[in-house]
């Protein structure tokens, strides 16, 4: 296990970059804990594959360094950094055995015979691979080769990480619970440090101690699925984590109020701080993001026109004008609205306020 830092790293595939659209991964500075599990999530394009062959030594960065637990692997190649990665499609040997495959890496570092049959029997019990040990890995379906690949990663006791590249891709729909919630059963026993792509919210946020958000080749937040999810500190975070995304109205601030079309909506107490320190500063677009599960159907509050109301069985979607704006708010189970207009409580501490995209306060 290995503690991953990166020190003012950026990389291009242009050979003299100068304009930050130049940049596959524009500069950051971040340090990645032993042992703990990370999704990099973001859309295609966005810089994650890149980040993570940098890590894992396929790529070398134009700028910058790779440090694992503080020694400098920015030039290393993958077997000195002694990693382990999984790729999209299951890389397995079809003629050797599933009991072979999984001993590959271990016999390549000739280790002693018992060693290897007692870490491959370990490995197979983790991932329910004990049955087809000894059948030949032509023979098995796509969950299972992606199986091997992982168990492939796992086997070694002393490898620094291992590295997950969108690996449940090609894996049927109703397969992929079963496989993310073993992948994440396996971590909590061995505590290797994981490092997982994915495009998929639903992946990364069930699976990952900490999701990192990509967005046009820079990371704009790392948090806990939580964390992520209640304070977005990018209005692309709040746009690509949640379905329905965040409710983002402009707006502008007086006496401490966010004033938006119908009404106005009281902020808390750092909401306003930041704001302050923003107007300070100069001009910019302020906006006010709430989720829709924090948006409040009341009998009082900012008035709205309702355009539509989608019944997803344990709660209601309703859909909802503001002036030019579309909103969306969330109903329980058991709640129903029948009106063509209802009115909106924004709570303070659910109210967020972005300025130029970025969370203020």
């Amino acid at each position: 296990m290995a503690r991953i830092e990166l020190k003012a790293l950026a990389h291009s595939y242009k050979p003299n970059p100068t304009d930050p659209a130049d940049y596959a991964l524009r500069p950051m500075d971040m340090v990645w804990q032993s042992g703990r599990a990370y999704a990099l999530l973001g859309p295609s394009g966005c810089g994650k594959t890149t980040l993570l062959n940098i890590i894992s030594g396929l790529v070398t960065p134009s700028q910058g360094q790779v440090l694992f637990d503080g020694r400098d692997v920015t030039q290393a190649s993958p077997e000195q950094r002694n990693i382990a990665q999984v790729f999209q499609f299951p890389v397995v040997y079809d003629t050797m055995t599933v009991a072979e495959n999984l001993a590959f890496p271990l016999r390549n570092r000739k280790l002693p015979r018992p060693e290897i049959e007692a870490r491959v029997a370990e490995v197979a019990a983790m991932l329910e691979l004990t049955p087809v040990l000894r059948r030949r890995a032509r023979g098995l379906d796509a969950d299972q080769k992606q199986k091997i690949s992982l168990g492939r990663g796992l086997v070694r006791k002393d490898v620094a990480a291992i590295l997950f590249d969108e690996p449940l891709t090609v894996i049927d729909p109703h397969l992929k619970w079963q496989l993310r919630r073993k992948l994440k059963e396996v971590h909590e026993q061995v505590r290797t440090s994981l490092i997982y792509v994915t495009h998929d919210q639903l992946e990364a946020l069930t699976f990952a101690d900490e999701v990192i958000v990509m967005y046009d080749g820079q990371v704009v937040q790392l948090g806990t699925p939580q964390e992520l999810f209640e304070r977005p500190a990018h209005t692309f975070v709040g746009y690509f984590i949640g379905s329905p995304g965040i409710n983002l109205l402009p707006c502008v601030v007086d006496q401490g109020d966010a004033v938006i079309e119908g009404g106005r909506v009281p902020l808390s107490d750092s909401a306003r701080r930041g704001a302050e320190a923003f107007l300070a500063g100069g001009a910019g677009t302020l906006e006010l993001g709430i989720r829709p599960e924090f948006l409040e159907i009341a009998d009082s509050g900012v008035p709205a026109t309702v355009t539509g109301v989608e019944d997803l069985g344990t709660h209601s979607i309703v859909t909802l004008r503001l002036g030019p704006s579309t909103v969306k708010a969330r109903l329980a189970e058991g709640r129903s609205i029948t009106a063509d207009t209802a009115h909106l409580r924004f709570p303070p501490e659910r109210a967020l306020l972005y300025a130029d995209g970025r969370l203020v306060g």
